[in-house]
């Protein structure tokens, strides 16, 4: 059944007036009345019944009048619809996060999408390390994923949002714990908490990196599953760790945080990728948002040597 036919049925039936339907619609009155006739033929059924005066609805032209308008309400939506999913303004966009920086800056992202396009949907996948979330990117099983700079993955493309200090934590009893700055070398003979070395923990292996530049290996008496256990080890005085700047409010009472001094990289970088190939109108609305409600830290103002920083998750 073509549409055109039904919004002439429609048009004819609410003006009851040939002349004023062909008008409202902009077309001649004889493909008007074509039309009528095709409409009538194909549903077995008489829609009106014409003198040389008037015009009015048969009894199954009635019945037919409210479906006919449901039909075209219907069509326009769908029409309306498939505009907003080509603009980006309605869609889903699969979006991977883990670790305690990415659970900050993800309700900050959200947020600002919901304001601007409501009809995206944001579909919010956690893992226990963005290592996975960035391989499901790759795989195009997500959309977006909070990670870490860099990444060696030219099919990628990727944004910084965060720029995130390596610190000690230690009990809040620890004889270290009233010094300002702690030199990494002394931590040598003490007893460090850890997250699993064979996750794909780029905290993990940047504290390790860090230890051995400093000339010792580090004891580990305890693995734990994510930074949040981690923390709660330290606080509870089962030893010390490395740990980042955006995951101190995790954990507050009794532990300290302190900064490193002489360590080199002084920092890891939070970042938002994406497929360059993916074709998600929504993804790239999503994006564009991201700029203003996770901007690109300032490098320059922060000192960071950017050839220092590594690619990983936590």
């Amino acid at each position: 059944m073509d549409l055109r036919d039904l919004e002439a049925f429609v048009a004819v039936a609410e003006e009851l007036h040939f002349g004023r339907a062909a008008a409202r619609l902009h077309v001649a009155q004889p493909p008007l009345s074509n039309r009528i006739r095709r409409l009538e033929s194909e549903l077995h059924l008489p829609l009106f019944e014409r003198s040389t005066r008037t015009v009015a609805l048969t009894d199954a032209g009635l019945r037919l009048l409210d479906p006919a308008r449901r039909t075209l309400t219907q069509a326009a939506l769908t029409r309306e619809v498939a505009a907003s999913i080509l603009s980006g303004e309605e869609g889903r966009v699969r979006t991977g996060f883990a670790g305690a920086s990415s659970q900050r800056l993800l309700p900050m992202l959200a947020t600002a999408v919901r304001r601007r396009y409501p009809r995206i949907e944001l579909v919010l996948k956690s893992q226990t390390y963005v290592y996975t979330a960035l391989e499901q990117v790759l795989a195009g099983e997500l959309d977006l994923a909070f990670v870490r700079l860099p990444i060696a993955h030219p099919e990628l493309s990727a944004r910084a949002v965060e720029i995130e200090e390596l610190i000690c934590a230690l009990p809040a009893d620890h004889p270290m714990a009233d010094r300002d700055r702690i030199r990494l070398g002394d931590l040598a003979q003490e007893d460090f908490i850890s997250l699993h070395p064979d996750q794909g923990s780029m905290l993990q292996a940047t504290m390790m990196s860090l230890c051995h530049a400093a000339g010792f290996r580090p004891k580990l008496v305890q693995l734990a599953p994510d930074s949040s256990t981690v923390l709660a080890l330290v606080a509870a005085g089962a030893g010390i760790t490395i740990t980042l700047s955006s995951v101190c409010p995790v954990q507050s009472v009794g532990i300290v945080y302190r900064p490193l001094e002489g360590i080199r990289p002084t920092h890891l970088v939070s970042a938002l990728a994406w497929r360059t190939d993916n074709p998600s109108p929504a993804l790239a609305r999503v994006v564009e948002i991201s700029e203003t409600a996770l901007p690109t830290p300032d490098f320059d103002a922060s000192g960071i040597d950017t050839s220092s920083i590594g690619i990983g998750q936590v």
